[in-house]
This record gives C-alpha cells, sequence and structure tokens, in this order.
C-alpha cells in the first residue's frame, strides 16, 4: 500500500514476520545514515537487539523512554535533541520510531524538528500504531493543556507493519486498537464493519490482523491523501476523539488509554446526534454492541462535563467560537457537522 501526497510518497507494508527483513527495508530507503533508534522501555527489550544486528552496516545508537503517555512531553523531547547531538546527528542522519503511537508520535515530533527535520521511518507495534498514528505524518507531543497540542506535518519515509509483534501486547493494548478499527468501519467501510460483526472476537481478529489491518490502513489512507493537512475530509478520522480527548486529558494521561476514551466518546458523540436527530436512531446501540463484542467500554466515571467542556474548548479542533463534530448518517458513513462551541455541552450530558 502507498500513501500518495503532493510533495511525498512512501511505501506501507503490512506483512508477517516483516521484523526479519528490517535491514533490507532500511537499505532500500536509505545508504550511508547515521541511525537512532528511539523506543521505549517495554519495547526495546523485546525487539532492540533484533533491530539493531540487522543494521550492521550503519552506526546505530538507540534512546528509550519510559513507556507511557507522559513520556509524550516537550521535557522528553528536549532531551532527545540533546542525545542526537551529543552523538552528532546531522540533517543527513535518521531515526527508526519502533513502538507504539507515544514512540511514534514522540519520535517523529523529533525527527520533524530537529535540525528542522531529519528523515525518519515507522515501525509500529501495538494495534493502535499500526492501524491509525504510524501514517499520515501528524507528529505530537502533549502539552498540560492538552493531547497533541504541540506538533508538526511531517511524513516517514515508510511504514513497516509485522502483525506478529501484537502476540506480545497484553489483550487491552490489543482492543484499544480495535477502537479505532471500529471507527474505521463506521464512518467509511461498511465491508470492514460487517468483517467486525462476523468474527466471534479480540483473537479471531489477531488470526486475521493482516486484512482486517490493511483494510483500516485504506481507510486513512484515502483521508490522508484527500486531505493531508487536517481540514476538510481528514476531520471525519476524528470520530469519537472530541470526547475521548477530554476524558484523557481530564482523567490524567495514561489513565484511560486512547482507545478505550475514543470507544466511550464514539458513543456519547451518537447518543445525543440521534436526539436531535443528526444521525437515525439505532447508530448508539450498533456502536454498544461493538464495543462490548470486543470488550471496550461504553461509559466512564466519574463523568465531569464542565472538566470536559474545559479540555475540548482547548482542543486543537475547536476553531474560533465554533466546533467540527463528526456524526454518522448511517455505519460506513459519516459528516462533519459544525456547531457552535456551547453547543458540544449538549454532547457532555451525561445519560443524555
Amino acid at each position: 500500500m502507498e500513501i500518495v501526497l503532493s510533495e511525498k510518497s512512501y511505501e506501507i507494508i503490512v506483512k508477517r514476520h516483516a521484523l526479519d527483513s528490517v535491514g533490507e527495508w532500511i537499505a532500500s530507503l536509505w545508504q550511508n545514515k547515521k541511525i537512532a533508534i528511539i523506543s521505549d522501555d517495554h519495547v526495546f527489550p523485546i525487539y532492540g537487539d533484533k533491530i539493531q544486528q540487522q543494521l550492521a552496516d550503519y552506526e546505530v545508537c538507540h534512546y528509550v523512554v519510559p513507556a507511557g503517555e507522559s513520556s509524550k512531553s516537550l521535557t522528553i523531547a528536549n532531551n532527545l535533541y540533546d542525545f542526537l547531538a551529543d552523538q552528532q546527528f546531522t540533517r543527513s542522519d535518521a531515526i527508526i520510531a519502533l513502538g507504539g503511537g507515544v514512540v511514534g508520535d514522540l519520535a517523529s515530533f523529533v525527527a520533524s524538528t530537529y535540525m528542522r527535520g531529519i528523515a525518519f521511518v515507522q515501525i509500529p507495534t501495538s494495534l493502535l500504531a499500526q492501524v491509525d498514528s504510524s501514517i499520515g505524518g501528524k507528529t505530537a507531543v502533549n502539552s498540560s493543556k492538552a493531547k497533541n497540542m504541540i506538533g508538526t506535518f511531517a511524513q516517514p519515509d515508510g511504514v513497516l507493519i509485522d502483525p506478529e509483534t501484537l502476540n506480545t501486547l497484553p489483550e487491552l493494548r490489543v482492543r484499544e486498537g480495535i477502537a479505532e478499527i471500529i471507527k474505521c468501519g463506521a464512518i467509511s467501510d461498511i465491508s470492514l464493519w460487517q468483517d467486525l460483526e462476523k468474527l466471534t472476537g479480540v483473537q479471531d481478529l489477531l488470526a486475521h490482523s493482516e486484512r482486517i489491518i490493511s483494510k483500516a490502513l485504506h481507510v486513512k489512507k484515502m483521508a490522508v491523501e484527500a486531505d493531508e493537512f487536517d481540514n476538510g475530509a481528514r476531520l471525519l478520522l476524528n470520530f469519537g476523539h472530541t470526547i475521548g480527548h477530554a476524558i484523557e486529558n481530564t482523567a490524567g494521561y495514561g489513565k484511560v488509554s486512547h482507545g478505550e476514551a475514543v470507544a466511550i466518546g464514539m458513543i456519547k458523540i451518537s447518543q445525543t446526534a440521534e436526539k436531535k436527530q443528526l444521525s437515525p436512531k439505532g447508530i448508539t446501540a450498533a456502536i454498544t454492541q461493538m464495543n462490548q463484542k470486543y470488550q471496550l467500554p461504553t461509559n466512564y466515571q466519574p463523568w465531569e462535563a464542565e472538566k470536559f467542556y474545559t479540555a475540548i474548548t482547548h482542543d486543537k479542533k475547536a476553531r474560533g467560537n465554533s466546533l467540527n463534530i463528526v456524526v454518522l448518517k448511517e455505519i460506513g458513513k459519516a459528516y462533519i457537522q459544525k456547531i457552535k462551541l456551547t453547543e458540544i455541552q449538549d454532547f457532555l450530558i451525561e445519560g443524555k
């Protein structure tokens, strides 16, 4: 699969045991580069040595950050800048992001800003990163005010996805990735939704992961190619995220996973959309049932509407006095509805 953009195109490889050929893949992309592998303390002990052994023809170093959302910060980014400078990295060198969404966002942000930008690739090892954050070119770290508030648009030179890495994930991390797959089916691919209906659960999905990941990636590919800088059609990918990000923020980053928050956000936005006749009856029930099938949450407690509203007003999707929300026309079709920022309070009334 290839992402084709006006300024840059790159290939996404989805293949079991792809990590066995990382050396060949890198050689097809880069020559004569110094490479920094950025990973975390959960992922690097599993895959770090394997990757480094395949890069014997390169000068390779690595930097390992603590696993978890707290590492997506300017403090950690600054530590990485210092590390790259100490290793005498230049604009001709490169970064490999090896890990889940946090590592991918952090490493690509650092790559896009160090010396005004150096090359990088993504090797996502979590389902969430494989179907969402590793492609599309969004990089970011969190601020104290909002998730992903500080970031850039920068495309990788390539993405390598090995579904075998999912076998080392706790099931909780698999489920949070499934939330993004449910989202992709809900907004744009009825056949993906139907596949999720036919599968028996998490383990059955893992058995068919290459096909499911590829379908979810196709949804994102189409959105990114149509709207690289997130001003129009790509906003559809934010279904469930407006409220989801607010939940993550108010809970404290890392307390509620991104996927869990999105799962709840899809339900909450749809509940009120049905009442306002922005979505047809039955949409919320369908999403709720799908969440339950894959053991994703359908509610969050304590429900603190005022705190969520404050978080949303700081969210990067709020523009002026209006907010673009994503609602479903039907399963497989979504649209963007502009509302007054204050109207989002209607979507935050618990149980409504």
